[in-house]
């Protein structure tokens, strides 16, 4: 008898597109290379829905709740992403008059085009051994957009590792008579995780005897500093909040843009406190910021986010302004610094620089890559990938793993036409700010080697002819 998932999986491959059938097996051919040269054991990239990776291999169930699902005790989080995504090739083993001898005919012209402007920065290199392909003003400092946030991903793996979950949590106030609502900063927390916190609140209060009147309060001393971007209240990021429901959206939508709260957490703790009133318990009054009390408070409940190599994934393939700034602040708790802007902006930069990074051209200014200070090189973007890459690495993989697949996930689906070269064999992450458009990410060669690419264009005029021009490089380069 073929199990339930196994029908699913079998259904899906009937009902499969072309393109989406040459997504697989590029997954899985990637799949096959990176055990060749990593020498461990690993599995496939898939499955994959409509071209979109789907995070570690027992996220499925959680789908259709994206944050905020319990975890008892003990219970170990999915692994890291395992190392599918090493070049083709082994080290030494290039063909003569290979990629770094045919490159600059092929892209020179194509960087060229009016549309990305006279100020562009581009970089190649081979992701299996490093060695720069391709490069123009490729050591330039420019405004990199959203193509920053691989760099907070690759400075939030390192920090918290992959596996590593964010919590929700319910402490017991002072006296016994009421609970605090304490923020962990997970952006991702749902409806549905929020309820079932309140489900596991509701039983430890009933085992702890508590039959009276109980006072909620919320706590978001986890972050400190300004809680709006530089950019202010805006459809495109909630305020920076250690608490808040599906990223503080006003609509049931879970990525893109979407009118937010101006107050995630006091909205998220009035959400709690309703469900707690719904099951019986007498609340009193409307719940307000309070603190728990340390290390001596009683935890009642607590629910946590996926591991952080989902939420990576997430964040590059969406391209999430909430879960980037989210993850910044993860790594600068994780280095012993404030969780602000500044103390993210500052935890990110050293994590970058332990990689072994070029960082004279690297201005970290926020996670997200809205802030137009963000300062980065195409070479230090092109070396990050390639370092996600490194069989020595796996940790990283998921920097890799979770780049939008050309026409068919995330925010390149309705990028590359059906008869691109690229489409389905470009990765990338995508940037876009008004003048600003860039793409960084990976390609797999004809001759089956991993190259990984920076394109950097400032002071565009036509948002939609830049996109189609970085994209028809993309493409050439994976025709090369």
């Amino acid at each position: 008898m073929v199990p339930q998932a196994g029908r699913r999986q079998v259904g899906w491959w009937r009902d499969a597109s072309r393109e989406q059938r040459r997504t697989v097996r590029f997954a899985a051919l990637s799949a096959v290379a990176g055990l060749a040269l990593a020498t461990g054991a690993v599995t496939a990239t898939g499955p994959w829905d409509g071209g979109q990776r789907k995070a570690e291999r027992d996220l499925a169930a959680a789908a259709a709740r994206p944050g905020g699902a319990r975890h008892a005790d003990g219970e170990r989080a999915p692994g890291a992403a395992p190392p599918v995504l090493a070049g083709l090739k082994a080290a030494g083993k290039r063909p003569a008059g290979g990629p770094a001898e045919a490159l600059a005919p092929v892209l020179d012209p194509l960087l060229k085009d009016s549309a990305l402007g006279a100020d562009h920065a581009a970089a190649v290199v081979d992701a299996t051994t490093g060695e720069r392909l391709y490069g123009v003003a490729q050591s330039d400092a420019y405004t990199p957009a959203s193509t920053i946030k691989l760099a907070t991903a690759a400075a939030a793996l390192s920090a918290v590792g992959p596996e590593h979950r964010i919590e929700t949590t319910v402490m017991a106030s002072g006296g016994g008579d009421g609970v605090v609502l304490v923020g962990g900063g997970d952006p991702t927390l749902t409806a549905a995780g929020l309820g079932d916190l309140a489900d596991a609140t509701v039983r430890a209060l009933k085992a702890r005897g508590t039959t009276g009147r109980v006072k909620v309060a919320y706590d978001v001393s986890r972050y400190s500093g300004p809680v709006l971007h530089t950019i202010g209240l805006n459809d495109n990021i909630a305020p920076v909040s250690p608490l808040m429901v599906n990223e503080g959206r006003l609509d049931d939508s879970d990525h893109g843009p979407a009118d937010r709260t101006a107050e995630p957490a006091a909205d998220a703790a009035r959400k709690f406190a309703a469900l707690l009133r719904e099951k019986g318990v007498d609340v009193d009054g409307e719940p307000g910021e309070g603190r728990a009390e340390g290390k001596a408070a009683a935890r009642l409940a607590s629910v946590a986010s996926a591991p952080v190599s989902a939420l990576v994934e997430r964040m590059l393939t969406n391209s999430d302004n909430d879960i980037a700034e989210a993850l910044a602040r993860q790594t600068a708790l994780a280095s012993g610094k404030p969780a602000s802007f500044e103390g993210a902006a500052q935890a990110v930069t050293e994590r970058l620089a332990a990689l072994g990074l070029p960082m004279p051209a690297v201005r970290v200014v926020d996670g997200s890559g809205l802030d137009r200070a963000d300062r980065a090189s195409a070479e230090f973007l092109a070396l990050l990938l390639a370092r996600a890459a490194e069989p020595g690495r796996p940790a990283l993989r998921p920097v890799l793993t979770g780049l939008p697949v050309a026409g068919f996930s995330g925010t390149l689906r309705d990028r590359y036409p059906r008869d691109a070269a690229g489409r389905a064999a470009v990765r990338a992450k995508t940037g876009t700010l008004t003048g600003v458009n860039t793409l960084a990410g990976t390609v797999v060669t004809p001759d089956g080697r991993l190259l990984a690419f920076a394109f950097l264009a400032s002071g565009t005029t036509d948002a939609d002819a830049a996109q189609k021009a970085l994209d028809r490089a993309a493409s050439a380069l994976a025709g090369t």
